[in-house]
């Protein structure tokens, strides 16, 4: 049977056809495009026995899209095993299986195969030995295991030397067992360090630390080859061969070293193997010399110069440290410890490993057991057979039966009978502490020593000219830099970053010229330490988020021996230099702020996402622990928009409440039958969250799906929030077309008013001349914007057909033709009337976006709700887009006492330490509204009275019978005086607040069960009516304010 999950063309969705059930199998291409075929799987009906769209686990479920390992299958959706029907007895399924995980289709985004690729499209790729040991080795043994080493353990004796070496491979250690974990939980890829940590933490340290990771390895290129060319013009030195000076001979032959070392690197990762396999020959031999040199009899040459074969004498004076010349052990440390760098080389080319999950931990790790091994063993053979100062003058001997004289520094050397104690008073240049050739002096054979060094100085230098290119290329392909996209780009089988080879070519060379390169060099071993550091910190916090997706299967790490790692790095960088450490700091605080703002459109699932949500629910459940008090109490919006951006001036108003301090939420009610609407649902939730994103709206974004808009509500307002986190104020439109909506759209509306108030939250209701709903006109603009695509496609089609030189007459006249019919069909022409009115809604729309001019905020605070009402205008004064404005307070008053009432609530504001412009006491709110007020409330509800009054009580009884949703005589008679307060409070607005930019009133409350429906809309509409914005606010009565501390 053929598997119809598989995926065989990355950008189109795969065919879920009906199955035969024959039992046999079919094999697949493996996604490569080079014609490879693979067997698949047994099918569903051999393992279950019956029909089913159902898939057994297999590993192609889990591939990225452009997986080069394998071809990526899509299971069947849930939806899809939910709702398929069966269709005569066989299984019917729409092919809409779409590739929901997104990808370029390039072959770097197949991140989950755990299966090594067969090579046989001719890319090479090392195992552990070729690709991580022998890189990792030939990039720790540097110059320092034949210059410097015997000066370090002369400096520092043999003790403290091991303490030196023991603490520069526990910082190794600790950070290769990191690396290990990070590397074993899922596949890595091309770019080390950088792809560990970014994949880890996230793109902002990856993006700061892989810059200087690649710039470090670009430097330190230069440095290893002006070490070459140093020891060569030593060599020239010797022979009387300079060329033109010290200085500019280093930088020939460092530019012609470079030269060469980049044409062995473009040839191919396949030659730089092979070249580094004969740099670790010469090495090897080399290092054995030393071992040999070491047990040949001294000549007497060799003893003037302080080297006396193994004596235990010498070994034990050779033990504490004598610090010369301001040396301290964190000094000498500092120059040894670059020496233990490069245990990233091998991950530095992690793409073309065939395992890097095998490879990296055991070749990384062995090679930091081997080359401390080898530091140990080469300074323990120094420090046992040559002493600390010698003359070098072979007439320095004392006469046999003369040693009983010996003592003060040199003993060991006068008990072999040689008198060195002139170096007490004058410097010698022999010697541990004096010479730095001793191991040329101590080996076998000398010009081995040199090979030698040549090999380790062109051996690190090579490894850095590979890693440079290849972290930057990683870094550059993630498109963390937009301005280095072109160096992303690879050539050859391996993909070979050709770019990036010429511009670490062009570094390298820029600072070979420079040719002194003290200053620069501590600033490398720092920017190595600093992705050190963070690969440790990277594990740890894995760890620490303790994310089901954190399952390294390298089990021997512990999360704090990673963060005593980090901070063990941290502190090296200073003991070997602070500016540099500080520098370093400097430069990836700028770079980290940098990719911070630009916000790169990646989400690989770092452990800065796992702790984020680990923090936020730990910090959730804390606040379920402590009672809400009213100092703390903070406006949390459920703002019922409908899609978000439909209604842009309730979202806006919202957030001004909200803004980054209190929590918002904007809510869709899908209307309609469950399995039609779910569709819309799930589509929307992700589209409207990242609209919310890039409209930088801090707020969220739900939805529901029910039979009516109120019941959907009601869900909202139950189950919205998580703890103390949940919304305490309902916001939403004014409804303006209550006078011709249906009944039950009417009582809908009002029964999400009646549901809030009985949930206890407080109630907004803004209201705007124009309207607050925009949907229609952003659907024209989307419609237009399609329009306009198309008709760029079909240009586009059109001179591709002209270059064919095919039909190129018929098929332009056809393709316009067809675009002027699809046009001519959608936009429809508009009266000058509907433009007018669109404009200025789309205007009304954008209010609150633009900042306030300079008016007042009015509060017509006419019933005390907890202070909500006062509360929600005062925050609004404190944001930049109000600050313009200020508040007036209008309150209700009884004739002959307004400055008592006045001086009562001016008491009362300055508790509450909330700012006003004036106070208003209206005291003749009572009065009944002029004739023309009350005959435009009489016209209002004259379509919704059912005016039984004047009917016989059988018809009356009737009328009540077929329409109890009418406004009848009687209820008008009970509220009465209710009714008249609205009318009249819109004639105080109109002569008050005309001119306010934002107007706040008290919201009347109807009396559930007695106040119909459409007389309650029609207090809120005349109470508003003919009035810039206005917001009703309710609050829920319980205090949000007050004045003790």
């Amino acid at each position: 049977m053929e598997n119809d999950a598989y995926d065989r063309i990355g950008d189109e969705p795969p065919n879920y056809e009906e199955t035969s059930f024959s039992g046999g199998t079919t094999s697949n291409g493996n996604g490569t495009g080079n014609g490879e075929h693979r067997a698949v799987r047994p099918s569903v009906v051999s393992a279950f026995g019956h029909d089913t769209l159902d898939r057994v686990p297999n590993i192609d479920f889990y591939r990225n899209a452009g997986s080069v390992s394998g071809n990526r299958a899509v299971r069947p959706s849930l939806q899809e095993l939910h709702d398929v029907f069966q269709k005569n007895g066989r299984i019917s399924v729409t092919n809409t299986v779409e590739d929901r995980e997104g990808s370029d289709g390039t072959p770097s985004d197949d991140v989950e195969s755990v299966i090594p690729l067969d090579n046989k499209d001719g890319t090479v790729r090392f195992g552990w030995i070729k690709g991580v040991l022998v890189r990792c080795m030939l990039n720790i043994w540097g110059v320092m295991l034949f210059i410097r080493l015997s000066w370090v353990f002369g400096q520092a004796g043999w003790g403290l030397g091991i303490v030196v070496i023991a603490l520069s491979c526990v910082v190794t250690t600790v950070t290769g067992l990191s690396m290990s974990a990070i590397c074993t939980n899922g596949v890595v890829r091309g770019g080390g360090a950088y792809y560990l940590i970014s994949r880890s933490l996230g793109p902002e340290f990856g993006g700061s630390i892989g810059l200087i990771f690649a710039f470090a390895n670009a430097v330190a290129v230069a440095m290893y080859v002006v070490g070459f060319a140093e020891t060569v013009v030593d060599l020239l030195k010797e022979n009387n061969a300079i060329m033109i000076d010290e200085l500019n001979d280093i930088r020939i032959i460092g530019c012609i070293s470079v030269v060469l070392l980049l044409g062995i690197s473009v040839a191919g990762m396949e030659w730089e193997a092979k070249a580094q396999i004969g740099l670790l020959i010469i090495l090897l031999v080399a290092i054995v010399n030393v071992f040999v040199g070491t047990g040949i009899p001294a000549s007497t040459d060799k003893k003037s110069k302080g080297f006396f074969n193994y004596d235990a004498k010498i070994f034990m004076e050779n033990l504490p440290p004598d610090f010369r010349d301001g040396e301290t052990f964190f000094s000498v440390f500092a120059i040894f410890f670059p020496a233990a760098t490069g245990i990233l080389a091998g991950a530095n080319i992690s793409g073309d490993l065939k395992d890097p999950q095998d490879a990296l931990p055991k070749g990384t790790l062995l090679a930091i057991l081997i080359t401390g091994v080898t530091y140990l063993g080469v300074a323990l053979c120094v420090s046992a057979t040559v002493v600390r100062d010698a003359t070098g003058n072979i007439n320095d001997t004392i006469a046999t039966g003369m040693d009983m004289f010996c003592n003060g520094t040199n003993t060991a050397a006068c008990e072999q009978g040689w008198n060195f104690s002139s170096c007490d008073v004058s410097s010698c240049k022999f010697g541990s502490m004096n010479n730095f050739q001793v191991m040329t002096m101590v080996s076998g054979f000398g010009p081995l020593i040199t090979a030698g060094t040549f090999s380790a100085t062109l051996s690190s230098a090579l490894a850095s000219l590979v890693s440079a290119p290849k972290v930057f290329q990683a870094l550059c392909k993630d498109n963390i830099y937009t301005a280095l996209k072109f160096f992303a780009k690879g050539h050859g089988k391996n993909n070979e970053p050709i770019r990036g080879y010429v511009l670490t070519f062009i570094i390298a060379v820029a600072f070979i010229i420079i040719a002194d390169l003290n200053v620069i060099a501590p600033i490398i071993s720092n920017f190595f330490l600093a992705s050190y550091a963070l690969i440790n910190f990277s594990c740890f916090h894995a760890s620490y988020a303790k994310s089901p997706g954190w399952r390294p299967a390298y089990r021997y790490y512990n999360m704090w021996l990673s963060l005593f790692g980090a901070v063990l790095c941290c502190g090296v960088m200073f003991v070997i230099n602070w500016w540099a450490a500080l520098l370093t700091y400097a430069i990836e605080i700028f770079l980290y702020v940098y990719v911070t703002v630009k916000k790169p459109n990646v989400n690989w699932g770092s452990s800065t996402q796992a702790v984020t949500f680990v923090s936020a629910v730990n910090n959730a459940l804390s606040l379920t622990g402590v009672e809400d008090h009213v100092k703390n109490f903070r406006p949390q919006c459920m703002v019922l928009t409908g899609a978000p951006k439909n209604r842009p001036a309730l979202l806006d108003l919202a957030h001004c409440f909200t803004k980054n301090y209190g929590l918002c939420l904007t809510c869709e009610v899908f209307v309609g039958p469950r399995t039609e609407t779910l569709t819309d649902v799930n589509a929307g939730m992700e589209k409207n969250q990242m609209w919310l994103n890039k409209k930088k709206r801090k707020a969220f974004y739900a939805a529901v799906a029910c039979d009516s808009f109120r019941q959907g509500t009601e869900n909202l307002m139950q189950a919205s929030g998580l703890g103390r986190l949940k919304p305490n104020i309902l916001m939403m439109g004014f409804k303006k077309d209550w006078r011709t909506a249906d009944t039950a759209g009417v009582q809908s509306y009002v029964g999400v008013l009646h549901d809030a108030f009985d949930f206890e939250y407080g109630t907004v209701v803004l209201r705007m001349n124009q309207g607050l709903d925009i949907s229609h006109i952003i659907k024209a603009q989307e419609e237009m914007e399609r329009e306009a695509q198309e008709q760029k496609d079909l240009e586009k089609e059109e001179l591709a057909e002209e270059n064919k030189g095919k039909s190129i007459f018929r098929k332009s006249r056809n393709l316009s033709t067809q675009g002027l019919t699809s046009r001519a069909s959608v936009t429809t022409p508009q009266s000058p009337q509907v433009v007018v009115v669109n404009e200025r809604l789309v205007s009304t729309s954008t209010q609150f976006q633009r900042k306030q001019g300079k008016g007042t905020i009015d509060v017509w605070w006419m019933f005390d709700d907890g202070g909500l009402t006062l509360l929600l205008p005062y925050i609004l004064t404190t944001r930049k887009k109000f600050k313009d404005c200020k508040m007036r307070i209008f309150i209700a008053g009884q004739p002959g006492r307004v400055e008592q009432d006045r001086h009562e609530m001016k008491s009362l504001l300055e508790k509450f330490r909330i700012k006003y412009a004036d106070i208003h006491v209206i005291d003749d709110i009572t009065q009944n509204p002029n004739s023309n007020s009350w005959k435009m409330f009489e016209d209002m509800i004259e379509p919704f009275r059912l005016h039984e009054g004047s009917k016989s009580t059988t018809l009356a009884e009737a009328l009540r019978k077929d329409n109890p949703w009418k406004i009848s005589d009687a209820e008008l008679d009970t509220f009465e005086e209710k009714t008249n307060l609205q009318v009249r409070l819109n004639e105080l607005l109109q002569e008050n607040s005309r001119a306010a930019n934002l107007i706040i009133v008290s919201m009347p409350i109807a009396r559930l069960g007695s106040v119909s429906d459409h007389l309650y809309m029609a207090w809120l509409d005349i109470l508003t009516k003919n009035l810039p914005p206005t917001m009703l606010i309710r609050g829920n009565h319980k205090s949000v304010l007050t004045f003790y501390s």
